[in-house]
């Protein structure tokens, strides 16, 4: 039986999820982001329980199928932007297409209209988070960032930086020294 658990977006989810699992006794064969496979169905009150569990520690057991599909793109993206060491080659849309085995177009209407926000606009704020999160680590040139998060530029990169945050990326990173030196004195 397939599970979907919406806020499961780290490797600390995953392990509260499988907590609670062994908790109800049951077992389950795959924990992925956002999904669970379990070999047993689930009756009534292991679901309630599963949901109270779940609740307390800020995830949700869903059952709305459009929520469904949100949080499974959703986690496309997070998985496909944060913990794969580079983006992939081919157009995003593709990409999330190919990865839930769904028509685009549909899924990108019922994502827009719920969500309030494009998939392309949540693709954006989720690399622009990782730009931050590369930029704190200082360990990448912007040339490497915008090469890993498959930017055909800097200057794109920058842009796109720019208009999410407000600032360029150089400032941002000098604000972060700053604030670095300043929590040292």
């Amino acid at each position: 039986m397939k599970l979907y658990i919406k806020y499961m977006v780290s490797l600390r989810c995953k392990m509260v999820v499988k907590d609670a699992l062994n908790d109800l006794g049951l077992h389950h064969t795959m924990i992925e982001l956002g999904t669970v496979e379990i070999l047993e169905n689930l009756t009534e009150n292991q679901k309630e329980k599963l949901k109270k569990i779940l609740l307390l520690s800020g995830l949700e057991l869903m059952d709305d199928k459009k929520a469904m599909l949100i949080e499974k793109i959703k986690n496309v993206i997070i998985e496909m932007v944060h913990y794969t060491d580079e983006m992939p080659k081919v157009n995003y849309s593709d990409y999330i297409s190919e990865k839930l085995g769904q028509d685009y177009t549909n899924m990108s209407k019922i994502f827009s209209e719920v969500k309030g926000i494009t998939i392309e606009q949540f693709i954006i704020f989720h690399k622009i988070e990782k730009v931050k999160e590369l930029l704190l680590y200082d360990e990448l040139t912007l040339t490497q960032i915008s090469y890993i998060l498959n930017y055909s530029s800097v200057a794109h990169l920058s842009r796109q930086f720019k208009k999410v945050t407000g600032l360029t990326p150089s400032y941002f990173k000098q604000l972060q020294v700053k604030r670095r030196n300043l929590d040292s004195i």
